[in-house]
């Protein structure tokens, strides 16, 4: 159960990198993105939920075997915050590149909530604040695509 668990949680080992682990952990949302990309919008949401629920599982039991809050090993925070970064928007490699420089930017900046988010505690706290990063990339990759598609 313990490597399943830090699988997971590290978003297929991601989280293992040597550097900017969390950027990794983001492309790795976004290849999850891309295989989701036949997906239904219900198929689509279904694959959301069931990273975010697992992903707070794992996160809080990757704490437990880490010993600390939000490790920097965990990144399956990253991959449902890219999931939720471009979750309804087209199915495009342009919006895929501009959805995920939108969510690393917020997920480095967490404007509020995110950065109150993460203070919550255990799995919860650990995906909290990338969850309001992938909201607020999607806002604006909304607004982006409205505006380039409306040219």
């Amino acid at each position: 159960m313990r490597i399943f668990i830090l699988a997971l949680a590290t978003g297929g080992g991601s989280g293992y990198s040597p550097m900017a682990s969390g950027t990794v952990g983001s492309l790795v949302g976004l290849v999850l993105w891309w295989a989701l990309g036949a997906a239904n919008t219900a198929s689509y949401a279904v694959a959301c939920v069931a990273v975010i629920g697992l992903g707070i599982w794992a996160a809080g039991q990757a704490e437990r075997i880490f010993g600390g809050h939000d490790d920097g090993r965990i990144t399956i925070d990253e991959v449902a915050g890219m999931l939720l970064s471009l979750a309804t928007l087209p199915f495009r490699p342009e919006v895929a590149g501009v959805g995920f420089l939108l969510f690393r930017l917020f997920d480095i900046w967490k404007p509020f909530p995110a950065r109150a988010a993460e203070r919550l505690p255990g799995g919860l706290g650990v995906m909290a604040d990338d969850l309001v990063a992938g909201v607020y990339a999607n806002l604006g990759g909304q607004v982006l695509w409205r505006l380039w598609a409306g040219a």
